[in-house]
């Protein structure tokens, strides 16, 4: 076991990446980084990084910032819930620790949107404690070394790889270690790993079994949802309407045009013969100009198929209408919408 923990922190010392956060022992600045990087790739999550360092310095700029300018300052990294538990965090640090980050993995653990892995990372990385991280990195490296053929989207799997990276630890340099394993799984033993020039080949179990490819094992495959929906892009005077999501579903507290959904695609004759259209446009009066083609957005349960509908209507509906929130085209920018809206703009301006 020490054998391993040495071998992986000489090779990270010779091929690690120059990554901005692994500069700094400053809790926050590790505690972004980590939240920004779950389900995100490192080329995607370094701009919004280096872009939160800057616009939010400290723990004190998050937290007093609007949430809505934070969700704007997220947009395009997807799984909005991390941004709102991100500023919900921040709160929390100024609200119960005064502004200092907790100093151990236990607190950690109790801040909003923290898990395990985050807390260990912070834990280790921040303040040289003994916790090993486990991420997607990690599991595949040792379901390889060790043949381990427990699923790892188990508690039962969770629990056997986490143990074993413990006991992997070295005790003494836990943050070299950590950042070690995570970047070896990052580089070398990757989904198609580079086998040829890695240096635990004597020692990886699957390597020599020949079922590198079957591992790790995950139980079941997710069920995908599709999903589709008609925004109402209704144009008026330079402008268009607008609200913000709420209940528990995706993009909560974005802002997005009205919006129908439907369990199928509809063509037009039918759109409009649907009750919510009916209900949103009584009996105005109502010119499509287009209908953009489907735009496919992919996220981890769900496929969402949209197409958006520019619209004039007749001047009585905008008088009467008292849901949606009316704002000017440039005004846009300032408010933090889907990823599957911008690009809409992107190529319809």
């Amino acid at each position: 076991m020490k054998e391993i923990a040495q071998q992986l922190i000489a090779w990270y010392h010779q091929n690690k990446r120059d990554l901005p956060w692994r500069n700094t022992q400053d809790p926050y600045k590790i505690w972004l980084s980590e939240i920004i990087l779950q389900q995100t790739r490192v080329e995607q999550g370094t701009p919004y990084y280096l872009h939160f360092i800057e616009t939010y310095p400290t723990v004190f700029d998050l937290a007093n910032a609007p949430e809505a300018q934070v969700l704007r300052s997220w947009q395009g990294l997807g799984y909005y819930s991390r941004a709102r538990n991100l500023h919900f965090a921040a709160k929390e640090v100024l609200a119960k620790y005064n502004g200092e980050f907790p100093n151990n993995y236990e607190t950690l653990m109790q801040l909003k949107g923290v898990g395990e892995y985050t807390a260990a990372a912070i834990a280790s990385f921040a303040f040289g404690e003994a916790k090993a991280v486990v991420d997607g990195n990690v599991f595949r490296l040792l379901a390889r070394l060790f043949n381990i053929a427990t699923p790892i989207n188990t508690g039962a799997g969770k629990k056997e790889f986490t143990v074993l990276a413990n006991q992997l630890i070295d005790q003494e340099n836990p943050a070299l270690f950590n950042q070690a394993i995570m970047e070896f799984g990052a580089m070398q033993c990757k989904p198609k790993p580079i086998c040829e020039t890695c240096p635990f080949q004597q020692y990886c179990s699957a390597y020599e079994q020949q079922n590198i490819d079957q591992l790790p094992v995950k139980n079941n495959k997710l069920k995908i949802r599709a999903r589709y929906f008609h925004y109402l892009h209704i144009e008026h005077e330079g402008g268009l309407y607008i609200n913000r999501r709420i209940g528990k579903d995706i993009w909560q507290h974005l802002y997005e045009m009205p919006l129908i959904e439907t369990v199928s695609e509809l063509p037009e004759n039918e759109m409009m013969q649907n009750a919510e259209w009916q209900n949103i446009f009584a009996d105005a009066t109502i010119t499509i100009q287009h209908i953009s083609t489907t735009f496919k957005h992919v996220l981890t349960h769900q496929h969402i198929y949209a197409k958006f509908w520019k619209i004039n209507v007749s001047p009585e509906w905008h008088k009467n209408q008292a849901f949606y929130q009316y704002i000017k085209d440039d005004e846009l920018k300032i408010y933090p919408i889907p990823r599957l809206i911008e690009q809409y703009f992107q190529k319809n301006t």
